[in-house]
């Protein structure tokens, strides 16, 4: 359920997606209101899953994680049962960042962080050779991150 979101709501949700570190007293003198109005309106926005959770954003590179891959994936069949049981496989898997149903081409995008090509390949192995429904993967190796943002333009 989609709830309106009002200029404070929206003033909140921009200063935490910019650093969800500060305590509440600093945002709410950020974002202009009262410490006890910003808590009620931080706790209703977690409620409604607005905001979905709270993260540190780690350098990949510095924890040894220095492949990024996109994958598209193409199963051989598509019946909702067989999509399903794919999605929960790569939700199993850690390296999995992101999984995307697509249309129309791929019927998956997934983000992939590894620590190196050997990774990857025991990840492909993993997940689509050993998969009996995965017709079709075809993968591309990020060799430089320009942009990389979290933010939702509110």
């Amino acid at each position: 359920m989609d709830i309106p979101l009002d200029e404070l709501d929206r003033r909140i949700l921009n200063a935490l997606q910019e650093n969800a570190d500060i305590t509440n007293a600093e945002l709410a003198q950020l974002v202009h209101v009262s410490a006890p109005t910003c808590l009620r309106r931080v706790k209703a926005l977690r409620e409604a899953g607005i905001i979905e959770r709270q993260v540190a954003i780690v350098a990949p590179d510095k924890v040894g994680s220095r492949l990024t891959a996109i994958a598209e994936i193409t199963l051989d069949v598509q019946a909702a049962d067989r999509m399903a049981e794919f999605e929960a496989l790569v939700a199993r898997e850690s390296a999995v960042l992101q999984c995307y149903r697509v249309s129309p081409g791929p019927d998956f995008v997934l983000v992939v962080q590894v620590e190196d090509m050997p990774a990857y390949h025991a990840l492909a192995h993993r997940l689509f050779t050993s998969h009996a429904n995965v017709r079709n993967v075809k993968a591309y190796f990020s060799t430089f991150r320009s942009k990389f943002e979290t933010r939702i333009a509110i």
